[in-house]
């Protein structure tokens, strides 16, 4: 069990603090400042409303599903046992480029303003790769409040197969992996491929995800993901237990046992699912507008009481639905680390939610500063068209800001292009947030990649200094 003493924290954090503000980059690839006549206005989400309606709150309530841990000890058993995450650090095979080994367009696409003192970009061979797209990033400064997790720094990024990509074999059809990236020297960060699963009822076999993991939080002992809609068990959450790593012993395309031992696709570590969440009213629908929500991003959110869970809606740019913001407290009890709180019948509720009027929503973070009754809740917002940088919007129930990079209101695309997640690394007062793309230059997967793919940070001080 990991010691939690105040004093370490607080001496630890000021220590890191400290070191992270000295080996800052200097990153001097920016996009041209937007101008007026690209911004639209239809993007800005307006104030936050509160839902207050007890049937509207009530279609946010969730169901909890734990695995058995007898199957899960068998799965594990079967595999050779379990690791944990500072085994997969041991064994990192990928290195990220720091900003100068970037490619321009990797540069262009970080914020205009305000910029990042932080940037990486990932392997040659994942910077290009159409099959895959980085949509989630979470990192130990989530998992505890001292930044680490026990010696270690540690960033995650969840990614997904690209699903659209022509001719993709049906074995790759919905996988999802996370990046375990050695954070211990950020200007060295080296990563491995963990593959998410989800194991059968009884622990003799696992299947793969099948979903987007457009958001992740890791906390405490458990990594918390999205699923699709489309999810065969029809679920909107999957949870991970970081000490429930196992390694896979054949090397194929295949997912699960398979002649020989167990697959994961090539990779050589897996994580099952250890639990997981759905809707009590059901499968929600993205195509319709029935109030059932459509998990996007996640977030999770250490100035509340008790830490929680944040979650927002994902609709297009443009499209008829608008995103609602919401969140649940996690549990406080010593036998449910890292899960959701809930009521003995298994059953979770929204400790609030809101309406806005965006939509394009690719990112959500809720931060309450010292001092203040309510958090001021963050969203990225991306924009339809290629080539345009997005918006990082601060809501609040009066009005909308935007972090602008001109003289003007109207110069707010100034955010990364096609940004998604956002995570806040309390210990270093920083906000990560990564952007997707590899498309060609017709904007498809058919030609060769343009890479614009960068993991940033952004300070939240500069962050909220840019706001008008």
């Amino acid at each position: 069990m990991k010691h939690r003493g105040r004093h370490r924290r607080q001496k630890r954090g000021r220590a890191l603090r400290g070191a992270l503000a000295g080996t800052a980059l200097a990153l001097t690839a920016a996009a041209t400042i937007v101008s007026a006549s690209q911004a639209v206005s239809s993007d800005n989400p307006g104030a936050l409303k509160s839902v207050t309606s007890a049937a509207q709150l009530a279609n946010f309530q969730l169901t909890e599903d734990q695995a058995s841990k007898s199957s899960l000890d068998r799965l594990a058993t079967s595999m050779g046992g379990t690791v944990g995450v500072s085994t997969v650090l041991d064994h990192t095979n990928r290195t990220m480029r720091n900003t100068a080994e970037c490619a321009p367009t990797e540069a262009e696409a970080l914020p205009v303003a305000p910029t990042a003192t932080r940037a990486y970009c990932w392997d040659d061979a994942d910077s290009t790769s159409q099959r895959w797209l980085p949509q989630s990033v979470t990192t130990s400064g989530d998992a505890d409040e001292d930044g680490r997790w026990g010696a270690n720094r540690v960033i995650l990024s969840g990614w997904t197969h690209n699903d659209a990509k022509p001719d993709e074999p049906e074995v790759s059809r919905g996988l999802a992996r996370v990046a375990v990236i050695d954070a211990n020297d950020l200007s060295s960060m080296t990563y491995r491929w963990v593959l998410l699963v989800v194991p059968t009822e009884d622990g003799s076999d696992y299947r793969g995800l099948a979903s987007s993991v457009s958001g992740m939080v890791w906390y405490q002992d458990k990594l918390l993901v999205t699923a699709s809609p489309t999810d065969t068990d029809h679920k909107s959450l999957y949870v991970y237990d970081m000490n429930r790593i196992q390694r896979a012993s054949v090397d194929s395309p295949a997912v699960g046992k398979v002649s020989g031992g167990w697959s994961a696709h090539g990779y050589g570590y897996v994580m099952p699912a250890v639990a997981s969440y759905s809707l009590t009213g059901g499968t929600c629908d993205p195509a319709a507008d029935d109030h059932t929500p459509c998990f996007g991003s996640l977030s999770l959110d250490r100035t509340s009481t008790p830490d929680s869970l944040v979650a927002s809606e994902s609709f297009p740019a443009g499209a008829d639905q608008r995103s609602r913001l919401w969140r649940y407290s996690f549990s406080g009890a010593g036998d449910r680390s890292g899960l959701l709180a809930a009521d003995p019948l298994g059953r979770v509720n929204a400790v609030e939610a809101y309406s806005t009027k965006a939509t394009g929503i690719q990112g959500v973070l809720s931060y309450r500063s010292a001092g203040d009754e309510k958090a001021d809740w963050y969203v990225g917002h991306t924009p339809g068209a290629k080539d345009r940088h997005g918006t990082l919007w601060r809501l609040d129930a009066d009005n909308a800001k935007a972090a602008l990079c001109g003289p003007d209101d109207e110069s707010r695309h100034c955010w990364g292009t096609r940004a998604e997640s956002l995570s806040y690394w309390e210990a270093t007062g920083e906000v990560w947030s990564l952007t997707e793309r590899a498309a060609d230059k017709q904007n498809g997967w058919r030609g060769p990649a343009i890479p614009e793919r960068v993991l940033y940070a952004v300070p939240l001080s500069e962050i909220t200094g840019s706001l008008r």
